[in-house]
């Protein structure tokens, strides 16, 4: 499958945002946004004025590239989103933030999503004692996530839970760091995503 394989660190100074896509290093003054904080390029440093079409496309580009996602697959996600009752913005950033790797990473058993992704797909995680490889698979509330017993041992697993602290667990996760297991209590709510996103630009996008 087609995935970015470019540098991390301009897809943040292109959204003009700190999207933690290299984990602790997004936390050091090498941070690229911290050094350059304009848009790469040869005209990044140039005035940069944005149509209302403009505004509701770096929103999408930013959601998108934030939980590592094609365009079919975000769309995908859209399309679920609106068919479902309640707000077709809130539904999207749920669905988003239910995915198997974006809660390994927000448990804290990976240091950034695309790490999570990895780990996941390479079988290390298992929920509600079943192995799950599939990276979209959709976690519920009271699913328990458990690093397998043969994976524990794994270095970046553990660097990572050493460093959870700092990133912090959002509430509707609970994580025990000493039996590697994290539990979702409930679905998250539009509050505890702490990114700044606005929504309501990508349903607009999309309504057009």
């Amino acid at each position: 499958m087609a995935r970015y394989t470019g540098s991390s660190c301009r897809i943040c100074r292109r959204e003009n945002l700190k999207m933690y896509l290299k984990g602790d290093r997004c936390h050091t003054d090498k941070c690229a946004i911290e050094r350059r904080p304009y848009p790469p390029g040869q005209h990044g440093q140039g005035r940069t004025k944005f149509s209302e079409y403009g505004v509701q496309l770096r929103e999408k580009q930013k959601v998108k590239r934030l939980y590592g996602l094609l365009e079919s697959q975000f769309r995908g996600y859209y399309g679920w989103a609106s068919s479902k009752k309640g707000k077709t913005g809130e539904n999207l950033l749920k669905f988003l933030e239910t995915r198997l790797d974006n809660v390994v990473f927000r448990a804290g058993f990976a240091d950034t999503r695309n790490e999570a992704r990895q780990l996941v797909r390479h079988g290390h995680f298992q929920v509600n004692g079943r192995k799950v490889n599939v990276p979209s698979f959709q976690v519920r509330p009271n699913d328990t996530i458990t690093v397998k017993e043969r994976s524990r041992k794994i270095v970046r697993i553990s660097e990572a839970l050493e460093a959870v602290d700092r990133r912090g667990i959002p509430p509707w996760i609970e994580t025990d760091k000493k039996g590697f297991t994290a539990k979702v209590k409930a679905e998250p709510a539009r509050e505890d995503i702490t990114m700044p996103i606005t929504e309501q630009f990508i349903v607009e996008l999309y309504s057009k």
